[in-house]
């Protein structure tokens, strides 16, 4: 393969994200998808992706850089040009049955090992151990990057579960549907949206942020709603209506009702891992500032007793 800083068309000095940009322009022109009467895209796109990923590996980029590992990353020359020939140090003795690389005993061998395959750890896990049996495999090539979405859903559509559409970045669309127990926060993941690579696409991760409403707040699974009624309807009982997630509902306000109130909706909440949350409705009485009738009335009523009381006042 070809110097991976040539084929991604970046300078030496290149940071990662401009080899990542660099990258991403290529995969996109290049991917089999877009060139499927064109094989030798495919190859390329093959070397582009292997030349991002040594660049992108702060170890295998420094190795390459000091020419101990070629564009495939492997070892150059590991054991130099001493080795089969002569007397120097670092060669071969013909006429005995041991390898001298310059360190005295047989540490240099390991040393040798270690800095080209890592040591033990390339020979079985143990000292004086064989080679392991996946020794010089190639690992699968890797995904594509993953790419992030935040997606803004509507409190009441989170509420009700309803599907939300979303715009991938290379274009398109997908209808989301929401789990039970979304909240703010919450992650989807969407399999094979993500940025391509050799092994096939990256992933989508989706993060949920709910936005507020005007008048609705979230207690955990239940929704709480601060609900107007006049002193009528308070005093006398009466069927109103009131909002939820899904349309309007008829709530029964008993009479003699006080502001404070709570009244349960079972099942209009958001919907739980397990089961479903209630409409939590606090009555809010509203009495008019103008209204001459009710003063009067007021004025001499003399039956209010203390409400305060409870309170020690």
């Amino acid at each position: 393969m070809a110097d991976p800083y040539a084929t991604l068309g970046v300078s030496r000095g290149a940071s990662e994200d401009e080899v990542k940009k660099a990258y991403r322009k290529l995969a996109k022109e290049l991917h089999p998808d877009r060139n499927k009467d064109n094989p030798k895209a495919a190859e390329r796109f093959s070397t582009v992706t292997q030349a991002y990923d040594l660049l992108m590996d702060k170890d295998k980029r420094a190795r390459f850089d000091r020419g101990e590992i070629d564009a495939e990353g492997n070892p150059s020359s590991p054991f130099g040009a001493g080795f089969g020939g002569g007397r120097a140090q670092g060669g071969f003795r013909p006429g005995g049955a041991q390898f001298d690389f310059g360190g005295g005993g047989d540490s240099g061998f390991e040393d040798i090992l270690e800095g080209l395959f890592g040591g033990r750890a390339g020979m079985g896990g143990q000292q004086g151990g064989g080679f392991s049996s996946g020794f010089g495999r190639r690992p699968p090539p890797a995904k594509g990057a993953n790419v992030a979405y935040r997606l803004r859903v509507p409190f009441e559509d989170a509420a009700a579960l309803k599907p939300q559409r979303i715009q991938l970045r290379e274009g398109g669309t997908i209808d989301l549907k929401l789990p039970k127990g979304v909240e703010t926060g919450t992650q989807m993941r969407l399999s094979g949206k993500g940025d391509p690579g050799p092994g096939g696409n990256g992933d989508a991760i989706v993060t949920i942020e709910i936005e507020p409403h005007r008048f609705y707040t979230r207690d955990g699974d239940h929704i709480r709603l601060d609900l107007p009624v006049t002193l009528k309807e308070a005093v006398e009982g009466a069927a109103v209506r009131v909002p939820t997630p899904e349309g309007a509902v008829s709530l029964k306000v008993p009479a003699g009702s006080s502001s404070g109130k709570t009244l349960r909706l079972k099942g209009r909440g958001f919907h739980g891992k397990t089961a479903r949350g209630d409409l939590l409705v606090t009555l809010m009485i509203e009495i008019p500032a103008d209204d001459a009738k009710l003063a009067e009335f007021v004025s001499g009523w003399e039956n209010g007793g203390n409400p305060r009381a409870r309170l020690g006042v």
